[in-house]
């Protein structure tokens, strides 16, 4: 592990201090928790969840459309019309 320093507001530090008793972790891991979390959020997306989220929802609604996968753009086209 690297050694750092950070600088907390009084409030920051008194809340998080609160909450390391109550889920009794240290403050350093609840802020390595934290920094987990950021980094995650504002990473890349995975490409292969994003498959299988596409993929969950592929057949999943039905237009009533019989062409559907044919006219795909002109139904769409259509339903921006006003």
């Amino acid at each position: 592990m690297v050694r750092t320093q950070i600088q907390l507001t009084e409030e920051q530090y008194l809340q998080l201090k609160q909450l390391s008793l109550r889920r009794r972790r240290s403050l350093a891991t609840l802020i390595r928790e934290g920094v987990e979390r950021v980094l995650k959020d504002s990473s890349a997306p995975n490409l292969e969840e994003a498959r299988r989220n596409a993929l969950s929802v592929a057949g999943k609604y039905n237009s009533g459309k019989k062409d559907g996968s044919v006219q795909h753009d002109r139904y769409l086209d259509e339903s921006y019309l006003p």
